[in-house]
């Protein structure tokens, strides 16, 4: 089976401390590692200020993650968590084709 490149960008609350934050990103690196998929990069890429509010907040904390992945299973239960998970307040999945 093709692995297939994807990229995972989500949104965490700004007001979580560094501590939770970094327990965040780590559990959700751990659950795509525990279902298949191959972690190429996990990064912050900036706290962003909003066009609108989401969830009561003016601005979020942008992380992205580029992952290698034979089926769905890794994608499918990140993103069956991140819609359940107050410190996401929004996530995308995107195939990657380069």
């Amino acid at each position: 089976m093709e692995t297939t490149k994807y990229e995972i960008t989500y949104i965490i609350r700004p007001d979580l401390d560094d501590a939770a934050k970094t327990a965040l990103v780590e559990r959700f690196d751990k659950l795509l590692k525990d279902n298949g998929a191959d972690i190429l990069d996990s990064k912050d890429w900036s706290k962003r200020r909003f066009a609108y509010e989401i969830g009561g907040f003016n601005e979020g904390i942008y992380h992205v993650i580029t992952v290698n992945a034979d089926d769905d299973a890794a994608l499918n239960e990140f993103d069956r968590l991140a819609k359940i998970n107050d410190s996401i307040l929004r996530h995308m999945i995107v195939k990657r084709e380069d």
